[in-house]
């Protein structure tokens, strides 16, 4: 089972990632499930989603706490809440900034996963370019996609057309491309780059 913890602020849409997530697995033919936990709600509160994908059926039903992968929409989170608990030691992590992890005070962590498993992306800013709406969720799914292989990107862009049709689909499906290319690339010269 592949596991995935999406960290958020209400109004992001990290719920409608977990859905997309789950929906993007289950139309490969695998099981899939997406599910919440949240306190107050209003625009701006901590908002944890949860995936799970499986290739069979998924009896649990709790909170992952320990997850495959880590997607954090929100760098101010990191100050804030305890992201990385259980985060397992193969894990992936795809956080939403244009900061390094440097800077983010996070060099510890990439020296803790396996190379290439941690990566920022600017998804906030991919989506104020692609779908004119500072919504990270979508060009992070795509950036996933490409980062774990757990989903294909077709499967994340059908669907996020299911979801959002018309332009606003098409807008989304531009911004999860742009990720996912980003993602690609880096992963790419990560590998071309001599190694120390």
């Amino acid at each position: 089972m592949f596991a995935v913890r999406i960290h958020g602020r209400g109004g992001q849409g990290a719920v409608t990632a977990a859905e997309l997530l789950s929906v993007a697995a289950f139309d490969e033919g695998r099981h899939a499930q997406a599910f919440p936990t949240f306190g107050s709600e209003r625009t701006g509160a901590p908002v944890v989603a949860f995936c799970r994908i499986d290739d069979r059926p998924i009896r649990l039903r709790e909170p992952i706490t320990d997850p495959d992968a880590l997607i954090v929409q929100d760098a101010t989170l990191l100050h804030q809440v305890d992201l990385f608990a259980g985060l397992r030691p193969d894990g992936y992590l795809v956080l939403n900034t244009s900061a390094t992890l440097e800077s983010l005070g996070l060099a510890e962590l990439v020296d803790r996963l396996p190379a290439g498993h941690v990566l920022t992306v600017p998804a906030t800013e991919i989506a104020r370019q692609q779908v004119g709406r500072p919504l990270p969720n979508v060009p992070l799914l795509g950036a996933f996609a490409a980062l774990t292989g757990q989903v294909s990107l077709a499967a994340v862009l059908d669907a996020v057309r299911a979801r959002f049709p018309g332009d606003l689909g098409e807008r989304n499906v531009r911004a999860a491309e742009t990720a996912h290319d980003l993602v690609r690339l880096s992963v790419r010269s990560a590998a071309d780059a001599p190694s120390a």
